[in-house]
């Protein structure tokens, strides 16, 4: 099995190391991830300037792009070989209900999905002061790959793992869930630079405001990791036909 890793913390991320450790012995490893941190780069493709990639160690590579970049380079020609899985993270942070739009990780993911791939994104729920057990996230995800090694899910999918930072012993196992939702952001942050022009940082996300039984939220904060299979069609289908009628009057 040949697997392909990569992440939006960007090449020296300790999540993306926990991950390929785990990973490697279940299939031929190779890493393309970006060369700086592009958390909140989403599903963007790097389109006005050349991508460059450059090998940093065996089978592992760094890219001067976007999430989407790496596992499109990796997967359209970069290689001479297939790959027949993505793996994405793991993520320094949640990836719980409307941050899947917004995250990178997701996003690599995603774009395995679109290129024909099975791919799960991996992240990491981190609190203040938590242990940052990226080890124990990494053994959850290389769980779902041998899973799918022995039992294909049916068609290209895409998994979205989130895994609390619990030491493993504290782990409560694996739970199948949808996407909750988040209350509005916190307002934007107000600074200046040092030479007094007003400059902005986004404010932080939202709690949980959907995050009952069955939502994501609700299984990371019960002690479960949380695995949600998305799909890719935006289309509200059951708003087609008003909208049909709407614009026929």
């Amino acid at each position: 099995m040949k697997i392909l890793l990569s992440n939006d913390d960007g090449y020296r991320a300790e999540g993306l190391q926990a991950l390929k450790e785990a990973i490697k012995p279940l299939g031929a490893v190779t890493v393309v991830a970006p060369d700086r941190n592009r958390s909140g780069a989403s599903n963007s493709l790097t389109l006005d300037v050349p991508i460059r990639a450059a090998r940093y160690d065996a089978d592992c590579y760094y890219v001067n792009g976007t999430p989407t970049d790496c596992v499109h380079l990796a997967i359209s020609g970069l290689f001479d070989f297939e790959h027949d899985l993505v793996v994405s993270g793991v993520n320094d942070g949640a990836n719980l209900g409307d941050d899947t739009l917004y995250s990178g990780t997701v996003a690599a993911a995603v774009e395995g999905r679109f290129l024909g791939l099975p791919a799960i994104a991996v992240s990491l729920c981190v609190e203040p002061g938590s242990p940052r057990n990226f080890a124990g996230a990494a053994r959850v995800a290389a769980s779902l790959v041998q899973r799918l090694s022995v039992a294909p899910l049916q068609g290209p999918v895409v998994l979205n793992l989130n895994v609390p930072d619990l030491p493993d012993d504290q782990l409560l196992g694996i739970r199948v869930t949808r996407l909750g939702a988040r209350h509005r952001s916190k307002p934007i942050v107000r600074a200046q630079d040092p030479r007094g022009r007003n400059v902005y940082w986004v404010g932080n996300a939202g709690a949980g405001q959907d995050a009952g039984p069955g939502t994501d939220f609700h299984a990371v904060a019960h002690g479960f990791a949380s695995v949600t299979p998305l799909q890719i069609d935006f289309t509200r289908h059951a708003a087609l036909p008003e909208l049909e009628r709407w614009l026929s009057t």
